[in-house]
């Protein structure tokens, strides 16, 4: 695959990049203004005492967001966007915990640069939050 595509090199299979970041309120308030997802589960620590988590969650779009800092910016790398996710949301995350976003390259096409990926949010307690796979595409940046 050409320089220009992969500028830090082809990526290989089994190859892996993190990163970790602390959710907060304001990122919840954040990703409202983006999303318009009010739901009372964001806000109401009261109502969302009385569902299954127990308590405030942040927004599915605010977890995964790692995941995408993690693709854009780490493995495969600039240039990269998702062409498909797929993703099972399995824990809650709270304002206050530190989530780490992993990406494991599982495939890597040799005729485009298209990568497949194992994927997985985990939260500070070693819980995982969310796991799935996903399929990218890295275009080249130059002109």
């Amino acid at each position: 695959m050409e320089n220009d595509v992969w500028p830090n090199g082809m990526p290989s299979v089994g190859q892996t990049a993190e990163r970790s970041r602390s959710v907060s309120a304001r990122d919840i308030e954040l990703f409202t203004e983006i999303s318009g997802d009010r739901n009372p589960i964001h806000y109401d620590e009261a109502a969302a005492k009385r569902t299954a988590f127990g308590g405030v969650v942040v927004q599915g779009g605010v977890t995964t967001a790692i995941l995408n800092a993690v693709v854009a910016e780490d493995l495969p790398g600039p240039g990269t966007v998702f062409l498909q996710v797929n993703w099972k949301f399995k824990a809650p995350v709270r304002p206050g915990d530190t989530i780490t976003g992993r990406v494991v390259i599982k495939n890597v096409r040799d005729d485009k640069p298209i990568t497949e990926l194992s994927t997985e949010v985990i939260r500070d307690d070693g819980t995982v939050v969310i796991e799935g796979d996903a399929v990218c595409y890295t275009m080249p940046l130059t002109g």
